[in-house]
């Protein structure tokens, strides 16, 4: 069994790096304690400032690293005045789906009893669901490329089988996993437009192909529209929930209003082989060296990076470990008294932080 994980750390723009250093420090202490794995991490450039610097966003010797790695650690990325010449955004996270083919974009929406939020939970409720989002293909297909004319522009909806075969396994078996280990009900639920366009009834057709092979677990459809509206009513009734790339963009956001805010929204793209772990949340250049951006969901990105691997090398201790993670980072939020500016505290980076960590040290020492 491999014990030593190479893990390629793209330490991002803005506030990027101020959250990168302590999630790192936080899987070295979790691995030292661990003595079952150890993690070698690899920074490598890429981002807006690295391009305005040398004019490539994603260099191709960072490319190939990652590629070389076991597992992907990157910070956010992008500034908004810094810009390719036809004034889209410096995306290397993108540019990574692409070339690694990482079809599962996951985003998991976690909100306990207690937690501060802007919903009310029903006594004895809690939302805890997934959201998987196609990740390379959809209304992203041809970004960059798209048709632009003075009288109209226009952009192509790519949807293939070959690619939705493979999210809407990955889905189902995430949903089995989750129902195993008993925070899931074992329900796939495909969002779309399959009444209005044909390629989203494509899209479904082939959702239902894939279903008839788990027939343990419950699949079922829902438009996208309503899909949003009972985001807001009733959150707690999703299980795992998989979706075209432009509409798990916007109801990934959605998910993370739900757990207050971006702040607290870790991400995954998956593909057959690799996978990169990041935040939601974009650069905020506007508090870069303030000391004061949120750390908690790249250090939930990075639990779940730790998950990742330690299903994919059945290595119990990682698994362990990323639960231990998440877990303190949510003792941190459902407490209340070491919050960020984000969510209406005062506390710096550093300071929460260093609370998930007294909350390891203390689990550790029961």
């Amino acid at each position: 069994m491999n014990n030593t994980f190479k893990i390629a750390v793209f330490e991002g723009d803005g506030i990027g790096p101020e959250i990168t250093a302590p999630t790192i420090a936080l899987l070295n202490q979790l691995a030292a304690d661990s003595a079952g794995y150890a993690l070698e991490f690899v920074t490598v450039p890429a981002g807006a400032a690295h391009y305005a610097k040398t004019g490539e966003s994603l260099p191709a010797e960072s490319l190939r690293v990652a590629e070389q790695a076991d597992a992907i650690l990157l910070s956010a990325m992008g500034l908004p005045d810094v810009r390719y010449p036809d004034g889209t955004e410096i995306s290397p996270q993108i540019e990574l789906r692409i070339a690694f083919n990482l079809f599962a974009g996951v985003r998991p929406v976690r909100v306990r009893p207690g937690q501060a939020g802007p919903l009310t939970l029903p006594e004895g409720r809690e939302i805890d669901f997934v959201l998987v989002r196609e990740s390379t293909e959809g209304l992203f297909y041809s970004m960059g490329q798209g048709e632009v004319t003075e009288t109209e522009a226009r952009e192509t909806l790519r949807i293939t089988r070959e690619v939705s075969e493979h999210l809407f396994r990955f889905s189902f078996d995430l949903a089995r996993e989750r129902k195993q280990s008993g925070r899931g009900q074992g329900r796939v639920t495909c969002v779309d437009k399959a009444n209005v366009f044909r390629a989203f009834a494509f899209f479904r057709g082939i959702f239902d192909e894939v279903a008839q092979d788990y027939p343990d677990l419950t699949a079922d459809h829902a438009y996208v529209d309503a899909t949003a509206l009972w985001m807001v009513q009733k959150p707690w009734d999703f299980d795992v929930l998989v979706t075209e790339n432009m509409f798990g963009d916007i109801l990934s956001d959605l998910g993370a209003g739900l757990m207050g805010g971006l702040g607290l929204a870790p991400s995954a793209d998956i593909g057959l082989k690799q996978a990169v772990f990041q935040p939601c949340h974009g650069s905020a250049p506007d508090i870069a060296g303030q000391g004061a951006a949120n750390p908690h969901a790249m250090i939930l990105s990075a639990a779940m990076m730790l998950d990742w691997l330690g299903i994919k090398h059945e290595h119990d201790a990682m698994c362990a470990d990323a639960a231990r993670l998440r877990r303190a980072v949510e003792d941190v939020i459902a407490r209340g008294d070491c919050l960020t500016r984000d969510l209406g505290g005062t506390a710096s980076t550093e300071d929460a932080a260093d609370a998930v960590r007294r909350v390891l040290e203390q689990a550790r020492a029961e």
